[in-house]
């Protein structure tokens, strides 16, 4: 297997330990690591050695990046709204997935039509 084959799974292994630890002394700090950027960083350094470097490429997956905020942030405002009601978190979850899954359609469909 090659390095960034296992380098994010075995970063992702460290973020949840971390969150775990973390949660106990401060949610704010187990939050923020929670949404500290990973796979961004990881999907980027795959791109730039799988594509040798291509600028367009690296900039092509950016822009899709930054465009996936969007449904991110989404998510986070259901999961927090739901949360709180005083649901339990599957449906926490589900909110938050639910709108996710709409706000990434709906900008896919909008950047299909726009471009």
């Amino acid at each position: 297997m090659k390095t960034q084959d296992i380098l994010p799974v075995a970063i992702s292994i460290v973020v949840i330990i971390l969150i775990a630890v973390l949660q106990k002394q401060s949610r704010v700090f187990a939050a923020i690591t929670a949404t500290m950027p990973l796979s961004v960083p990881l999907g980027i350094w795959i791109v730039a050695s799988a594509s040798k470097d291509d600028k367009l490429a690296l900039t092509e997956f950016t822009a899709g990046t930054f465009t996936g905020i969007i449904p991110t942030v989404g998510f986070i405002v259901a999961a927090w709204l739901v949360a709180r009601t005083g649901a339990p978190v599957g449906k926490v979850l589900l909110a938050g997935y639910a709108t996710w899954g709409v706000m990434t359609l709906l900008i896919a469909g909008l950047r299909r039509f726009l471009l």
